[in-house]
């Protein structure tokens, strides 16, 4: 399917795979989010009216608002939001048609949809998540948790976060091929524009957070849904998922900042009418940002039984990442003054974003020292440092609303609503947030507090209807300009120099007439197909563009849409799984209680999830869409790697830290235990190192059918697949003989947590070996059907890098399990 129906229709949204559609519909569904965790942010305010409560939510109901409302900001609003702008502007600053993988692309917006419904549907499946954003063990667990005891809505909530990092998984991948693989010709990395600069930098944080993050939530999911013991325990759990979710949770605030930097950037440059002041150091120092974000996490531990030393050191590199910010800031405002400022709307925006996130810079030193966090820590204090920072990144996205709102819709708004809409905006989050310092001593996360503060309460929740009644401004701003408003040219700022505002607004479908190059210093579009230079390089490009002329670019699938349903539909029924497994646990005479009745409802969906997912995935591996290449692109330091080979090592590179953290935690716990306490679950290590050699020889098996492809030897290419699909069968049937042996014993993943470690683990790596023997079974179905891979030999290449990937993990995991 190539045709994209008109804009006007349903069926365009459900198919379109065209980033600036899909970019709009991360926008929209972001706005629909906000105002979700909004209205249960004002419902808690008022709540808070009094020191005691003013009787408006019952104490669950109290938590329920408090913990969804900062799911629903942290995950389905603030990175979405931004990575809406993302999607629409990254292939238009960078001379690319397109992202690298439309689909890919399309059905990550899914899964993000699915997700937030997920959450919203918690709410009715008995009580929604209310253990606080941050989810910390053992109250993540209903062991430890009475009021979610009795109900799957908590388990939906996680799983709804394991469909969103799914969907950020695959965004990430998609976004790190097309910026380093789709440049236009000339197109350095270090001449990017700095919100691409920003995205790119915020995607390779997210490769390895959100990574982190997954691998919690699958153990907390195996808690919640197989009762094993990772965060039941007394063995280290708090300290287990405080470390993972930590390594993960600050990154997640340069995650959600450096985009909103990006827009600081881009905007202070148009309106003060120069480049920004210091523009190289201010990418090195992003930089180091990204990079030191990841060896600051235990700050956020510093109350707990980590020795000082290392509290120490952590304090030493927290204080340490506050200097690449001070250059940041130093720039914008040397910029400010060596240029000629225009007060828009678009600048009034940043430079309100620039002031509340100094605040909340110079309050978070506070926090950074381990004294003083002693102090503040679970208080007030921390509520408003935590806002001032990423509510200041939100601040700036709406400014990046106003700023690119003229090229998205060819319309413009009106200046003096945007003005007014700024004001009360600026006057509404500092009435909400300021005076939440002066209630310091305010214990968060609870309604009750000192009489004596409830002035400053008083004021917070007058703030926060006056910054809600701001976005009614907004809309009714941007609703006009839709309406009525005058159309936009294609540059209306003047001074912007970056790619976007080189096209048409809105942009058309292609994004470009002819192909934009960077090749003479400068954005020229060049016309391939009519060059007359003579020369052999215009000979050459002309015949790529033939090429690519005969292979056109597809805009529409309904697949990706098809895949975000099934997901849907299986973790609905998963997340109600939880009483069959406790039935089938004390039916064993496991020590377990059971969380609820058993009832047929939640397997059918499971199952039929599972249907809807594998029929809509083989249609999806077997539609014809094409999306090739830029022929001429900047591919530094990637000239020789193709975009698809690219995107499955970033994916690789994201499920290394999954099996990481797997396999760190299996190494946490049992240090925490004493080392030599732990037996080694499996009864011979025989029947492991039989399956290592099983699993080696599948390697070469798969070798063996790339050199059969390249070869176009049809009999030799399906004979090495079958090999392959055999071999990977003989593992599985060895390993489900092993647990056999287990079971037989009374020993199960939830009878003691040694056993949880090695059941999970091990089983999180057949899971990767079912999902190979998956592909290998379609590849074989494609070669018999239609001859496929025999003229491009590439998915075979791909396939086998995953299926090495898989056995190398096997090979840690034997001497691991089996010899230690």
């Amino acid at each position: 399917m190539s045709e994209l129906p008109p804009r006007t229709t349903l069926k365009r949204w459900l198919v379109t795979t065209n980033h600036k559609d899909v970019g709009i519909l991360y926008l929209a569904t972001a706005i629909f989010f906000l105002l979700l965790g909004g209205i249960l942010a004002l419902l808690f305010r008022t709540h808070m009216w009094e020191s005691g409560g003013i009787g408006l939510l019952e104490n669950q109901e109290f938590n329920q608002a408090v913990t969804n409302h900062g799911l629903l900001m942290v995950f389905w609003y603030l990175s979405p939001f931004a990575f809406g702008f993302a999607n629409y502007l990254v292939p238009l600053q960078i001379g690319a048609k397109d992202l690298s993988f439309p689909r890919l692309n399309a059905m990550s917006y899914w899964f993000y949809l699915f997700s937030g419904i997920l959450v919203a549907l918690a709410f009715f499946q008995g009580r929604a998540f209310a253990g606080g954003w941050y989810m910390y063990a053992p109250l993540n667990v209903p062991m430890y948790n009475t009021a979610m005891a009795a109900t799957s809505g908590g388990t939906l909530t996680i799983l709804a976060l394991v469909l969103f990092v799914m969907s950020t998984t695959i965004a990430t991948v998609n976004f790190l091929t097309t910026i380093h693989y789709e440049r236009a010709e000339g197109l350095g990395l270090w001449n990017m524009p700095l919100f691409t600069w920003s995205i790119l930098l915020t995607v390779w944080m997210m490769l390895f957070a959100f990574a982190a993050l997954l691998a919690a939530l699958l153990l907390l999911v195996s808690d919640r849904i197989l009762l094993t013991q990772y965060f039941a325990t007394d063995q280290g759990s708090s300290l287990l998922w405080a470390h993972i979710f930590w390594f993960f949770g600050h990154p997640e605030v340069y995650i959600v900042f450096f985009p909103a930097l990006g827009v600081l950037f881009e905007t202070f440059q148009t309106f003060c009418g120069r480049r920004l002041v210091g523009r190289k150091w201010v990418i090195i120092a992003m930089v180091l940002v990204a990079v030191q974000s990841f060896l600051v996490w235990a700050h956020h531990m510093f109350l707990t039984t980590i020795n000082l030393p290392i509290k120490t050191l952590f304090m030493a590199t927290t204080i340490g990442i506050s200097l690449p910010f001070d250059l940041m800031v130093f720039s914008l405002i040397y910029t400010m003054v060596k240029g000629r400022v225009r007060f828009t709307t678009p600048f009034l925006w940043s430079l309100g974003t620039l002031v509340i996130f100094i605040i909340g810079g110079i309050t978070g030193v506070f926090l950074g020292a381990v004294v003083l966090d002693y102090e503040f820590r679970g208080t007030y204090w921390v509520v408003a440092h935590f806002h001032y920072v990423m509510v200041a990144g939100s601040t700036a996205l709406v400014g990046a609303v106003y700023y690119w709102w003229p090229k998205i819709t060819g319309k413009m708004y009106d200046e003096t609503l945007g003005k007014l809409h700024f004001a009360t905006y600026f006057i509404g989050f500092n009435l909400l947030y300021f005076p939440m310092f002066m209630a310091w001593e305010t214990p968060r996360r609870v309604f009750h507090f000192s009489s004596e503060l409830t002035i400053y309460h008083r004021l917070a929740t007058v703030g926060a209807f006056v910054l809600a009644a701001s976005y009614l401004i907004m809309f009714y701003a941007l609703g006009k300009s839709l309406l009525s408003g005058p159309d936009a040219p294609d540059n209306p700022w003047a001074y912007s120099r970056t790619a976007e505002w080189a096209t048409t607004s809105p942009p058309p479908l292609e994004n470009w007439p002819d192909r934009p190059s960077y090749a003479s210093g400068k954005l020229q579009f060049v016309d391939d197909a009519t060059a007359a230079d003579g020369g052999a390089a215009a000979h050459e490009r002309a015949g790529q563009a033939e090429s690519l002329e005969a292979e056109h670019e597809d805009h529409a699938s309904i697949w990706p849409f098809g895949v975000g349903v099934g997901m849907f539909v299986m973790f609905i029924g998963l997340s109600g799984l939880t009483p069959w497994v406790a039935s089938f646990a004390t039916g064993r005479g496991a020590e377990i209680q059971e969380t609820g009745s058993t009832d047929l409802l939640h397997p059918v969906l499971f199952v039929g999830g599972i249907a809807i997912l594998g029929y809509t995935l083989f249609e999806y591996g077997r539609e014809r869409f094409h999306a090739p290449d830029q022929a001429i692109a900047e591919r530094w330091p990637f000239e020789n790697v193709g975009g698809t080979k690219l995107g499955v090592w970033f994916f690789l590179a994201s499920d290394v830290i999954v099996f990481g953290a797997a396999i760190g935690a299996y190494v946490f716990m049992r240090l925490h235990a004493g080392w030599g306490s732990f037996e080694t679950v499996p009864p011979s290590e025989i029947i492991g190192l039989v399956n290592t050699y099983v699993l080696l020889t599948s390697s070469f098996t798969v070798i063996i059918a790339l050199v059969m492809a390249e070869r176009e030897n049809k009999r030799g290419l399906l004979a090495s697949l079958g090999v392959t699909l055999a071999l990977g069968l003989t593992f599985l049937t060895i390993k489900g003989y092993e647990w056999s042996q287990e079971f037989a014993h009374g020993i199960y993943w939830f009878t003691e947590l040694e056993y949880s470690l090695y059941f999970v683990t091990t089983g999180l790596h057949a899971f990767h070996v079912i999902l190979g023997l998956l592909i290998a079974l379609f590849m074989i179905y494609r070669v018999v059907a239609v001859d496929a891979y025999l003229r491009d030999h590439r998915p075979v290449e791909y396939f086998g890098l995953y299926w090495h990937f898989v056995d190398i993990v096997w090979v840690i995991l034997f001497p691991l399990f089996y010899l230690m």
